[in-house]
Formats: structure tokens, sequence, C-alpha cells
């Protein structure tokens, strides 16, 4: 009979428990039930208006989800190419997010403008492979755009910083300008890094006048090689030391002048392979200073990779 009792009472206090289930399930089906009564769809997520979602951010903003990516081109290198780097634009002050911004515009249809890009140098531009095959590249995928090549023979940054050298420039109203200097200043065997970084500043400061707000872009390099003829015998070759300091110089002038680099010398191998890299692949031109064309047309499909992927770190 003692015993009974305590069980009689665990049967009542499992009842209260069901009993208050019970209760707790039948209030939440009516709660749903007036909500759904309420509502002829599913809630969406409440959104700033518009007004108020452009307020304090840029025009990107407005748009929501940024999905006009463009897909990254995989480029194959021949078998001798090692120690590679990542292909990329350093631009960690975002000197560039003007032209992205445009370049997103143009791709969406929101522009009729046409983009202008103008890549400024020496040889290696001048030979007009390297910039035309990145021109052709950018023009398949965003359309209205332009990519016009000012190339000297043998030039120096000192080259352009004529008046009407930098009228020139100016004129083609450039939304973009790429500097690609730096072999023929490594070549001078009493190269001075503080004569380089005097010179790279004056012909800045000259576009920067003729061109205000308009973004820059320096490009390293690929390396070359120094020749000498011992007597005798034939003349030989050896990788120039010098280029690496040059990298080093532009690097320098970037950082504390607000632009970016896209580091060709580095990506490819830097000081242990650069050099080595194109001459074992055959790409080399029999002076070990300027390239096959072939050669060129793959420093320009880097060069494109290296836009698209900046440009799709902005539209992300």
């Amino acid at each position: 009979m003692t015993g009974g009792v305590p069980m009689r009472r665990n049967r009542k206090k499992k009842l209260r428990l069901y009993d208050l289930r019970s209760t707790v399930c039948c209030v939440v089906f009516m709660l749903l039930a007036a909500t759904q009564s309420l509502q002829a769809q599913d809630m969406l997520p409440g959104f700033p208006r518009l007004q108020e979602a452009m307020a304090d951010c840029d025009t990107l903003c407005s748009y929501g989800q940024r999905t006009d990516t463009v897909t990254v081109p995989f480029i194959t290198f021949p078998a001798t190419f090692r120690e590679l780097k990542e292909n990329e634009i350093t631009d960690s002050l975002g000197i560039l997010r003007p032209f992205w911004e445009k370049l997103r515009l143009l791709r969406l249809g929101a522009s009729a403008d046409t983009l202008r890009i103008v890549h400024v140098g020496y040889s290696h531009i001048r030979g007009h492979i390297l910039p035309r095959t990145a021109g052709d590249l950018m023009q398949r995928t965003f359309g209205a755009l332009s990519y016009t090549d000012v190339g000297v023979n043998g030039a120096f940054c000192l080259t352009f910083t004529r008046p009407d050298r930098i009228e020139k420039i100016a004129a083609l109203h450039p939304d973009l300008v790429i500097l690609s200097f730096g072999t023929n200043e490594s070549h001078n065997r009493r190269y001075n890094p503080m004569l380089h970084y005097r010179q790279m500043d004056d012909l800045v400061r000259l576009l920067r006048d003729s061109l205000p707000g308009v973004p820059m872009l320096l490009t390293t390099p690929p390396g070359s090689y120094e020749s000498f003829r011992m007597r005798r015998r034939r003349r030989t070759y050896s990788i120039n030391p010098r280029t690496a300091l040059a990298v080093q110089t532009i690097h320098k002038y970037a950082d504390e002048n607000g632009l970016a680099v896209w580091d060709m010398y580095n990506i490819l191998g830097g000081t242990r392979r650069a050099c080595l890299n194109w001459q074992e692949a055959g790409l080399m031109r029999p002076d070990h200073v300027h390239y096959m064309p072939d050669g060129y047309v793959l420093q320009g499909e880097l060069l494109y990779q290296a836009l698209i992927k900046a440009y799709n770190d902005y539209v992300r």
C-alpha cells in the first residue's frame, strides 16, 4: 500500500507535464496560423531604402550582391618554368578602384563610354605584342575598351619627361596608365637607385599634373642578361644582377607614392629563376634582353590574368 502512493504521484506529475506541453503546442500552432493569414508569401529580410544604402558607401552598395565576376583564364607554362608565385597586382591602398568601377559599369552595360588604357614603356612595349595581347583579351571580355601602347626603343623613365610626350599621353584621355620601365635603367653598370627613383618621380608628377585622378599601374621588368667578351673568346652572357635592385626601387616608389604594381619579375621566378625560366624555355632572343613572340604573348596573357583577378577581387 505504501509503495503505491509514490507511483500515483508520479503518474499525476507526468499527466500535468503532458497537459502543459499540449497547451504550449496549441498556442504555438495558433500563432503560426495567425501569422500565415497575414502574409501571402515568405517574409523577406529587411533591406534599407536606396537612399539610405547609398548615403555612406560607394556606388557598388546600391547594387546589392556583386555577381559580375569574370572567369580567370588558366595559363599553361612551359615545363622549364619553376618557382612561380601568385600572379596578382599589389594595390593595398585601392588606387585602382576607380578604374575597376568603370570597368564594372562597362561590363554591366551601365556605361556607354569607351574605357581607355594607355600602356607606356620601352622596347618590350614598342614591339606591340605584349600590350596588344592583353588589350585584345580585355576587349573581348569587356567590349567598348581601347588599349593603346606608347613605346620607345631604349626608353628610360626620363625619355617620357618631355612636354610633347606627356601631351601625347594626355591626349589619349586614359582611364588607366600602365608604366613599364626598369630594364634599360638596370643595364647601366653604374645604376643608381636614387637616380632611378627621382626619374620615376619626375615622370609620375608630370602625368599626374596632366591627368589628375587617373590611376597608374607600374610593372617590373621581366629580367635580362648582360653581355661581355673575354680576350680572344666569344661573347658570353650573365644574369644582370641590377634588375633585382631596379625592381626593389619600383616597389619602394610605388609604396611611397600611391601606385599599384604588377611584379612580373618576382611572379616568374625572381633573382633565382626569372631569367632562367625564359631562357631554358627558348623564349628569349639571342641578345638575351628581348623575347621571342611567344614570350611576349605569354607576358600579355599574364598581365590580362592579373587584371582580371584584381577586377574580381573588387566586384566580389
